[in-house]
């Protein structure tokens, strides 16, 4: 399957929290606190909107719950990440950039309030025109880029490869066997170029592992509902049980209760990175109360009543 990666959108973290520049700490904590319940994915675990709703308003709060990164983003826009950098290049420039058209860093009104043009016209400006007239230029490191990758649980449990498009860009990328739900991970500098000969940007992955609608995982234990009639459940003996890798016969023992469990020692899922270890497999045992009988065997059991 090929996954196509794109970079991600610039976000309005006010916006995600539904509240404008003047909101306090205390209004965003409000804000973050109910949409983070509203859209948890315990709560939407079949939602994918939802999942990246809650992804966003993480994001958000991250940002503007920081006071120093609140300030560089409510100056910076979307290239607050750039601030130090930017304020380093400004002050080697003598405090800002008056070039022949008379204009200054204050006239754009910061990186957010740029009239028209984009991060890199703006750098290429100042750097690339001025900067090269004095000698100077400046570097800054490539934007990073955020994707998704969808697994199905059972891709998940081997170690695999896939392939992703980045802005037309196909990289071959090893998944390792156990990974876990929302698990991230980086590749250095396949984001977007860097400025001036600066690194490039890099990749961050987060795997997403679709609900099984056999199997429930947490951790490396997997879980599974074991449906057996009343007659195996009071007498016992032999039960096909699913597992990732195949079927096996466990023995059940008379007596079996309704809801009671087994566990199958290394029948779970992979651990991540750790060749040869496994979870165990909890079984819960579902009694499958027989319907429809025939006048003998209710007689049966009415026997069976008057004797115990």
């Amino acid at each position: 399957m090929l996954y196509k990666i794109a970079f991600m959108a610039y976000i309005d973290y006010y916006k995600v929290l539904g509240l404008n520049k003047t909101a306090s700490a205390e209004d965003i904590k409000k804000a973050y606190r109910k949409l983070a319940r509203q859209y948890h994915p315990d709560l939407n675990p079949k939602d994918a909107s939802a999942h990246k709703k809650f992804q966003e308003i993480n994001e958000a709060n991250e940002v503007l719950s920081d006071p120093e990164k609140r300030k560089k983003y409510d100056e910076y826009g979307e290239n607050w990440k750039h601030a130090d950098q930017f304020e380093q290049a400004r002050q080697q420039q003598g405090g800002g950039y008056s070039g022949e058209g008379g204009f200054s860093y204050q006239d754009f009104g910061g990186f957010g309030g740029f009239g028209g043009g984009s991060y890199s016209d703006f750098f290429e400006t100042l750097f690339g025109g001025a900067g090269q007239k004095s000698g100077r230029t400046s570097s800054f490191k490539g934007q990073d880029y955020h994707g998704e990758v969808h697994l199905t649980l059972q891709q998940a449990a081997q170690t695999h490869q896939q392939t992703i498009e980045v802005n037309d860009k196909k990289l071959r990328i090893t998944v390792p066997a156990g990974i876990a739900n929302e698990q991230q991970i980086k590749l250095k500098g396949q984001g977007g170029p860097g400025a001036n000969g600066a690194p490039a940007g890099d990749l961050y992955l987060t795997f997403i592992i679709q609900p099984d609608p056999v199997f429930k995982r947490n951790g490396n234990d997997l879980y599974i509902d074991a449906v057996m009639d009343l007659y195996t459940a009071v007498l016992g003996g032999d039960l096909v049980i699913n597992t990732l890798s195949g079927q096996v016969k466990m023995k059940v023992k008379p007596g079996t209760q309704q809801g009671s469990k087994a566990r199958l020692k290394g029948k779970g899922f992979p651990v991540y990175k750790k060749d040869g270890e496994f979870g165990d497999l909890i079984v819960t045992y579902q009694v499958q109360i027989p319907v429809n009988l025939t006048e003998r065997q209710r007689q049966l059991f009415q026997d069976l009543q008057n004797n115990k």
